[in-house]
């Protein structure tokens, strides 16, 4: 395993969590912290994990959220925004 994995694993052992979907959250961390702004990823990847603890299936909630991250990239493109 590598470290990460490990992390990961320690992690939810110690929380009493199903283990976490790396390349699912990564993904979607990636994709926030490109179309909206760094921080906003490790907030964003939060609140997927609060929805999901109230029941939100996992991919949906990661694909609404890359989709609209993904919208807000292209509507601060139009309007000249962007950093």
């Amino acid at each position: 395993m590598s470290t990460l994995e490990d992390w990961l694993a320690t992690v939810a052992d110690e929380l009493h969590v199903d283990p976490v979907d790396t390349a699912l959250v990564l993904d979607l961390a990636r994709e926030v912290a490109h179309g909206v702004a760094r921080p906003a990823a490790p907030l964003t990847a939060y609140l997927l994990g609060v929805a999901v603890g109230r029941g939100a299936d996992p991919r949906q909630a990661a694909a609404t959220v890359t989709a609209l991250a993904r919208s807000w990239a292209e509507d601060e493109v139009e309007l000249g925004g962007g950093g």
